[in-house]
C-alpha cells in the first residue's frame, strides 16, 4: 500500500511539473500581430530589415511575429521627412498597432497601442501616456483624467479614446479593451499650426551646456523605464532604455530634454519630465 501511495504521489508530482512547464512555455512562446499605418506611404523596417510598405499588417497566422522585443522604424517615401523609430514588445495572441502621421518635427503625430497581459485575468486596464504630458483624456466623449493616466474601471468593449491639449491638434483613436490585459497607448500630439503661442509655436531650440549641474537621476515613470532617443524628439530613434533611480552625467539640455552620457559611453536624449538634476 505504501509503495502504491509513493507511486501515486510521484505521478501526481510529475503531472504538476509537466503542466507547469507547459504553462511556462505557453506564456513565453507563441506569436502576435503587428499593424503599421503611416501618412505618407512609408517603408517599415523590423530590427533593421525591410518588411514592407504601409499600410502593413502581419496579422495572418503564417506571418505573425514571435513574442519578443523589436525595433520598428518607419521611413517616409517622401523626401524631407525624418524616419520614426520605436521599440515595441509583441505579446502572445495580441495585436500591436503603430500609426504615424508625418510632418516636420513639431507637426508629426501618432500613436502606439499594445496589449500587455495582467496577472489578474479578471482585471482590465487602460494606460495613456502622451507627448506632451498633462493632456486631457476622453473615453467615449467623457473626460476621465490627465496624462499620464491609468484607468481600471473600464468595460471590455470598443471605445473612442481622445486626447486634447491647448495649442495642439486633437488625437482620436478607436481602441478595444480585453479582459486580462492592460491596453497601453502612447500618443504624440502634433502642434496646431493655426495657433501662434509661445507654448505651441515651433522654435529653434539651442542646445545649452549645463556646467553647474553634472548629474541627472531618472524618476519613476508609468512604464517602469525611460526611453533614450538619438535626438531630442519623440520621433527620433530609440537607442536605449534606462530605469528609475539610475544616475547619468548631464551633457546638455534643451526645453523638455536632457542629453545624458550612457554607461556604454554613447550619448542620448531623455524627456526631462521623468528626470531630475542633481
Amino acid at each position: 500500500m505504501k509503495k502504491f501511495l509513493w507511486l501515486f504521489a510521484f505521478l501526481v508530482l510529475t503531472i504538476i511539473i509537466f503542466a507547469g512547464t507547459l504553462f511556462y512555455l505557453n506564456r513565453k512562446t507563441g506569436k502576435g500581430a503587428l499593424q503599421v499605418t503611416a501618412v505618407p506611404e512609408s517603408k517599415v523596417y523590423l530590427n533593421g530589415k525591410l518588411i514592407g510598405i504601409t499600410p502593413l499588417c502581419k496579422c495572418n497566422s503564417s506571418d505573425m511575429l514571435p513574442v519578443g522585443d523589436y525595433n520598428v522604424q518607419i521611413a517616409p517615401n517622401q523626401s524631407g521627412l525624418r524616419p520614426y523609430g520605436e521599440k515595441i514588445t509583441i505579446n502572445r495572441a495580441t495585436l500591436s498597432v503603430i500609426d504615424r502621421n508625418f510632418g516636420d518635427s513639431t507637426l508629426s503625430s501618432g500613436s502606439v497601442i499594445t496589449l500587455e497581459p495582467l496577472s489578474d485575468k479578471k482585471a482590465l486596464e487602460i494606460m495613456v501616456i502622451s507627448f506632451p504630458d498633462k493632456s486631457s483624456v476622453f473615453i467615449d466623449n467623457n473626460l476621465v483624467g490627465i496624462t499620464p493616466l491609468i484607468l481600471k474601471n473600464v468595460t471590455e468593449s470598443d471605445h473612442d479614446l481622445k486626447l486634447t491639449k491647448t495649442g495642439y491638434l486633437d488625437k482620436s483613436i478607436r481602441i478595444r479593451t480585453a479582459m486580462g490585459f492592460r491596453l497601453k497607448s502612447i500618443v504624440t500630439l502634433g502642434i496646431n499650426p493655426d495657433i501662434s503661442s509661445p507654448s505651441a509655436a515651433p522654435d529653434s531650440r539651442a542646445v545649452t551646456p549645463s556646467p553647474s549641474v553634472s548629474k541627472v537621476v531618472i524618476l519613476d515613470t508609468p512604464t517602469g523605464f525611460l526611453r533614450v532617443r538619438e535626438e531630442s524628439s519623440v520621433g527620433s530613434l530609440e537607442i536605449d532604455r534606462v530605469n528609475p533611480g539610475d544616475i547619468f552625467d548631464l551633457i546638455s539640455e534643451e526645453e523638455g530634454w536632457f542629453e545624458i552620457k550612457l554607461k556604454n559611453g554613447k550619448t542620448g536624449w531623455i524627456s526631462s519630465q521623468y528626470a531630475e538634476k542633481k
